[in-house]
């Protein structure tokens, strides 16, 4: 298993993430989004077609990182650096935004704030190895 228990945590942990993928052109692009895991995957929602999951369709790679507000024992800020490979299912964007808005808005959010939300899409990243600094490297 790629994730160990700390990374899940930290990536369960209600923190933004910041998610980096590949433009056309070869830049990066980064995105601040909500995250949770499922085993070594990461699972982010996004409503729309947006840049970053035009990019994952033509390019999957990925890169997530987390800051977990956290120091180690000599000083050092924990952070979690995740190295992936992204599919992207159609659908169930809502569902999951849903579930991660009661942990980055409060438990009685309705999220998305409409009475339709369009399906969307869920970006599936999967873990191939971390880096960083904290429990994750151990």
């Amino acid at each position: 298993m790629v994730l160990n228990e700390a990374a899940q945590a930290a990536l369960n942990s209600s923190k933004l993430v910041h998610l980096t993928t590949i433009n056309p052109d070869g830049s990066t692009q980064v995105s601040v989004v909500w995250a949770k895991t499922d085993g070594d995957d990461l699972l982010v929602g996004h409503l729309g077609g947006g840049q970053k999951v035009r990019n994952l369709k033509r390019d999957p790679r990925a890169t997530a990182t987390v800051i977990t507000g956290h120091r180690n024992e000599i000083g050092l800020d924990e952070y979690l650096v995740v190295h992936g490979m992204a599919t992207v299912e159609e659908g169930g964007a809502p569902e999951l935004l849903q579930d991660l808005a009661h942990g980055y808005l409060g438990p009685d959010v309705k999220f998305p704030p409409m009475p339709d939300p369009p399906p969307g899409t869920v970006l599936r990243i999967t873990a191939h190895r971390v880096g960083g600094v904290g429990p994750w490297m151990e």
